[in-house]
């Protein structure tokens, strides 16, 4: 059987020679090629097939989330492990929701990495401990469902949080994005229920974390 084809998505060389020594001694695992973008791996994969793809959540210029969104639809045959020191329930469900496979939290053992891509490989999902109590006790303060569906955020939405996090105000908002400012206030309660954080900090700290901003 030739060996598993993997690439790696993220935006630290590090990590991946990391990864490289871990998955050394795993002859039937390959390491084909590295990305620091989400558009550098879309570029790459056209002329280099793949089985799976170890992808980082928080990745410059198009981030994993959206990344993820294009491997589905360009590339529905790859199998995807989000990889991420993020953990929160809107990260996690955000991935699965778009077709990852998996949800790998940094930090955990060489052991572990192992298991999770084999485990996706073979078709299963894998949550790392981390990521699995996030979503549980993410759906213990909410009435959304298990499916997740509530994190979807809307172009629309998106364009608001980018600019919250830019300190604009509801009126420099509702100007750039020709609303209302009852609109823009409208949307920011919307995100922070879809989002379940409690402030505009809350916002701002999810475009940071997406690299948006």
């Amino acid at each position: 059987m030739p060996p598993v084809r993997l690439f790696i998505a993220d935006a630290l060389e590090l990590v991946a020679e990391g990864l490289r020594s871990w998955l050394r001694d795993q002859p039937d695992l390959v390491i084909v090629g590295h990305a620091t973008t989400g558009q550098a791996l879309l570029d790459a994969l056209p002329n280099n097939p793949v089985d799976v793809v170890l992808l980082e959540v928080s990745l410059p210029v198009l981030d994993g989330i959206d990344t993820m969104k294009r491997l589905r639809a360009s590339f529905p045959e790859v199998k995807v492990l989000a990889h991420s020191t993020l953990k929160e329930i809107e990260y996690v469900n955000s991935m699965r929701i778009e077709g990852a496979a998996g949800y790998l939290v940094k930090g955990g053992s060489r052991d572990e990495l192992i298991v999770a891509l084999r485990t996706v490989l073979e078709g299963g999902e894998y949550l790392s401990e981390a990521a699995r109590r996030s979503v549980e006790q993410g759906y213990a303060f909410t009435e959304k469902r298990m499916d997740g569906e509530y994190i979807g955020l809307t172009v629309r939405e998106r364009e608001i949080i980018r600019l919250v996090a830019l300190e604009r105000t509801n009126g420099e908002i509702a100007e750039a994005l020709f609303i209302s400012e009852d609109t823009v206030k409208t949307h920011r309660k919307n995100l922070m229920t879809k989002l379940n954080v409690r402030s505009t900090a809350g916002l701002v700290k999810y475009a940071l974390d997406r690299r948006w901003v």
